[in-house]
């Protein structure tokens, strides 16, 4: 095994019962991703892109296969470890947001920085938050945030505690394209000056264009593994 990768899976597969039967999601899926490398993984609905993802940040336990970060299998971890795990080495971005809607913009950026016991961590999180355009926001509520200014205060309190690891989960999908855009860029910068693998999820062809490589599925199977234009 390759354990100079930031991230690894082995034959990683996935099958759920379906009616008496076994629906395969995802089946003896392959492929490393070194550290600092952008990937994005794209496939038509139901092809296992979100459910593949989930296995690699540990939201979620493979029927079969291994998962590894920075060569530590994950996916035999107890569900205590496998949480201190996700919290040291793994920041996710959901499509949703998942903003804690009592906390301001500055509190839930700085949620998971006192979690992890990040020294200056307000320092940390106000940092974040001036870098996505946010500077004058940070008492705000996210119920008084448009769209794409929560999914940038997401972006801040992913990279908060600088997770080795990335994970987006269709981070554009809910927003217009000019708001899209302008949170990919930010993404995409935040990624460079970090040094963060990120490992992002879409159905843009024109997100995808900007990773390094594009692992596109089809019915829970690698099709094809291609170079992009940030290789």
């Amino acid at each position: 095994m390759n354990t100079t990768a930031r991230l690894e899976c082995h034959d990683l597969s996935k099958r759920l019962p379906s009616g008496g039967h076994e629906l395969v999601v995802l089946e003896r899926v392959s492929f490393a991703v070194a550290a600092e490398e952008f990937v994005a993984i794209l496939g038509p609905s139901g092809s296992g892109k979100s459910t593949l993802l989930g296995l690699l940040a540990g939201l979620d336990r493979p029927s079969s296969g291994q998962v590894l970060i920075d060569g530590q299998r994950i996916d035999d971890l107890s569900e205590d470890a496998l949480s201190l795990l996700r919290r040291r080495k793994v920041g996710f971005v959901f499509q949703s947001f998942q903003l804690l809607g009592n906390l301001t913009a500055l509190e839930n950026v700085l949620l998971p920085l006192e979690l992890a016991g990040v020294g200056g961590a307000r320092e940390r999180a106000r940092e974040l938050l001036e870098q996505v355009g946010l500077g004058e926001r940070t008492h705000h509520y996210p119920a008084q945030l448009s769209g794409g200014e929560q999914q940038r205060v997401a972006l801040a309190r992913a990279f908060g505690p600088r997770p080795p690891v990335l994970f987006a989960d269709e981070p554009t999908g809910n927003l217009d394209a000019a708001t899209g855009a302008r949170v990919l860029e930010l993404l995409a910068g935040l990624r460079e000056r970090e040094g963060t693998t990120l490992v992002l999820v879409t159905h843009d062809r024109e997100v995808a264009r900007l990773a390094g490589r594009r692992i596109h599925l089809r019915a829970g199977l690698v099709e094809r593994i291609e170079q992009g234009a940030g290789a």
